[in-house]
């Protein structure tokens, strides 16, 4: 019999949280850390070396020697630097473990060699580090040993924000500020602050681990940059929320544990649509520690992977033909005194607050669809947007009928007097009950879909951070609601104002409202006469980030600054070049190394079986028809590498990187493609023994 897991007892064990400052810290301490916690402001450094030392005994008593200030750059993945607890030895040659108040406040980490997009020159080393006192230090344990991790905030020696945490902490503050001020005018003196909410679902593929080590393409960019379909995929449905297999179910069990060690509210856990795709989800939890905790969900998956032989696939697209993986970013806001603003309730046509805040998110979303579609742009993600398994590129908002009606009737009559209701399911069978039917189905086509009591924006990718994409709807919505405050919080009359305003935001926004199916063509033809953005591109997205509105929304509330912003979008171009590049150079080295001598060895064997067949007298044509077909396509696969060779120098010999990353886009990316044309097709044409790597099938079905 298995061992009995007693959840309460792991759960955040490895992290040092508020029970355990309680316990720890005298009580003037614990009282200043949650004043700064919940107010803001900073601790004294009397504090601030109280609590460095419980945490460090804490630590050490559960086998730390190191700390690091956790942090995450422009990469999108973290970064950690280890120091360890020793001091200089006392007289007698004792080592003292220290740790104290600054070092836990502020580190010094380079920051040259990180991204920065411009800047910081590569000899302007000095970046800061600046502990996030809001997400609890935690331990991580693997073959470095058990390491302290104080989640931090990263920026240069010029004050300019380095990471993704920076600008989530600032857009946090903005929305919460511009919220309270709209619960305010509805009589709400009690909160004291906002809440942005996240829930983030992270899909993921796994792969065996020695099958995934044959294929250089999984090795250096995450994902099959050959591959021919396999003869089942997913067509018959029946992998999702299918059995667990006692491998992956294995696997499942050991990543909830790591992860609710580490406090992480890991709560779901299904097959997905694709063969050997899963997902995991959580738990909401507040915006920055939501993001904290989705870094280590992934960190982790790959960890436990390898425990168990196998290889976590994150890339959003690592096998064509069959879904890639998304991560559904479910954001919601709240007051600190448990009033959910987007709670509709039993009459939301009658919630004058909740539809005055999903006006202003309607605003919002129209108004920068460009900057929510950039938001989750990355490279995998082209691959996945837009291809009939995820939302289109086009953002629109999904209401539902319920509450698309309420809209309707707002616009066209000013007021909202009946509603649709979910009346009865009958379930036809007797020992069944009849149960209450929502108002509303759901759209999985919607890239930002009402789901209830939160929004659900289902575009972001599975390898990305979610830092940006809940940065940029944090931005925007606290735009409009200061917008509508500025109007609301002067007007004679309360009520006729707030209802002449959601009146006329819903008016001029309703055209971002879309109930039908994001993947058909006609959907694409309507958003066009609407005007709505259709940007199917990393590359294209980039430049909203510089644009006058994105510019003046940002600075309004000290998210970016305009050079903050220029250097995301320099980043942009960076990355999207340097991961087409490697994925060429991978391609490249796959075809004249492995695939092309293969199918050489293949002919050659052909070749010399249509000679003794021919000699002994027997009709040699469909071996000579097979050998034909398979030098035609080799010959177009040799021209096809050719000129991918020379796509690729011409493109690495470019200076403008804007130019650079559209050439990759436009012409490299084509000449992949070429490339990996023949090649697939020769799989399905050479002897499976003499073909180089993995398939699709043994990738997929044998896990």
């Amino acid at each position: 019999m298995s061992e009995v897991l007693n959840v309460e007892d792991i759960f955040a064990s490895k992290v040092f949280t508020l029970g355990k400052m309680k316990e720890r810290l005298p009580k003037s301490t614990y009282k200043e850390v949650k004043r700064v916690m919940d107010q803001g402001g900073e601790l004294s450094l009397a504090a601030a070396d109280v609590v460095a030392k419980a945490m460090k005994d804490w630590a050490v008593e559960n086998g730390a020697t190191h700390y690091t200030h956790w942090f995450q750059p422009l990469t999108g993945i973290t970064a950690e630097k280890h120091d360890a607890f020793v001091s200089h030895p006392d007289e007698e040659g004792r080592m003292i473990m220290e740790f104290s108040g600054k070092e836990l406040i502020k580190g010094e980490p380079d920051a040259s060699s990180f991204p920065s997009g411009g800047l910081r020159a590569t000899f302007e080393a000095r970046g800061y580090t600046a502990w996030d006192i809001t997400s609890p230090a935690f331990l991580k344990e693997d073959a470095t040993g058990v390491i302290l991790c104080i989640p931090t905030a990263f920026c240069s020696y010029t004050g300019e924000a380095l990471d993704k945490k920076t600008p989530l902490l600032r857009s946090m503050e903005a929305v919460s500020e511009q919220a309270l001020r709209i619960v305010r005018l509805f009589g709400n003196t009690e909160a004291t602050k906002v809440v942005a909410s996240v829930g983030p679902e992270q899909e993921y593929f796994l792969v065996d681990r020695e099958k995934y080590l044959q294929r250089e393409d999984l090795i250096f960019a995450g994902r099959t940059l050959f591959g021919a379909p396999a003869p089942k995929g997913q067509e018959l449905e029946d992998h999702y929320f299918g059995t667990i297999r006692e491998r992956i179910g294995s696997y499942m069990k050991d990543l909830n544990v790591e992860l609710w060690k580490l406090g992480v509210t890991a709560k779901t856990q299904h097959n997905e649509v694709a063969p050997a795709q899963h997902e995991l989800a959580p738990i909401y939890e507040t915006a920055n520690i939501a993001v904290d905790h989705n870094q280590l969900v992934m960190e982790t998956m790959k960890k436990v992977a390898g425990r168990h032989g196998m290889t976590c696939l994150l890339h959003e697209k690592p096998f064509a033909g069959v879904n890639g993986s998304g991560k559904h970013n479910n954001w919601s806001l709240g007051t600190d005194n448990g009033v959910n603003l987007l709670d509709p309730g039993d009459t939301p046509n009658e919630n004058i607050q909740f539809l005055l805040v999903l006006a202003c998110i309607m605003k919002a979303v129209d108004t920068h669809a460009d900057l929510l579609r950039q938001s989750a742009s990355d490279v995998g993600n082209d691959h996945r947007l837009g291809a009939n398994e995820a939302p289109p590129a086009i953002i629109s908002m999904f209401l539902g009928e319920q509450l698309e009606d309420v809209v309707k009737q707002l616009v066209e009559t000013g007021e909202a007097s009946h509603l649709i209701e979910g009346g009865k399911l009958k379930t036809g069978v007797s020992t069944l009950p009849d149960f209450d039917k929502d108002a509303t189905d759901r759209n999985r086509t919607s890239p930002f879909a009402f789901t209830g009591n939160k929004f659900e924006f289902r575009m972001v990718g599975s390898a990305d951070s979610i830092a940006s994409p809940n940065t940029t709807l944090n931005a925007i919505v606290a735009e409009a609601f200061c917008e509508a405050a500025d109007i609301l919080e002067k007007a004679d009359d309360f009520d006729v104002a707030v209802h002449d305003l959601i009146k006329e935001y819903m008016t001029k926004h309703q055209r971002i409202i879309f109930n039908g199916n994001g993947y058909s063509d006609e959907w694409v033809a309507e958003a066009e006469k609407r005007g709505l953005p259709n940007i199917k591109s990393m590359v294209e997205a980039a430049s909203t980030l510089t644009t006058d509105k994105a510019i003046k929304l940002f600075e309004k509330f000290g998210i970016f600054t305009k050079v903050e912003l220029e250097s995301r979008e320099e980043i942009i171009y960076e990355t999207y070049a340097k991961t087409i590049n490697i994925e060429a150079l991978t391609m490249i080295d796959m075809a004249s190394k492995k695939y092309i001598p293969a199918v050489m060895k293949y002919s050659k064997s052909l070749a010399d079986t249509v000679i003794a067949v021919k000699e002994a007298g027997a009709d040699a044509s469909v071996q000579a028809e097979i050998l034909g077909e398979v030098s035609g396509k080799l010959a177009a696969a040799k021209a096809a590498l050719t000129n991918l060779e020379k796509v690729t120098a011409e493109a690495t010999a470019m200076e403008d990187v804007k130019a650079q990353a559209f050439f990759y886009k436009d012409t490299v990316k084509a000449a992949m493609d070429e490339l990996r044309a023949p090649i697939d097709a020769l799989e399905m044409i050479v002897d499976k023994n003499v073909w180089p790597v993995p398939s699709y099938g043994e990738l997929t079905f044998e896990v």
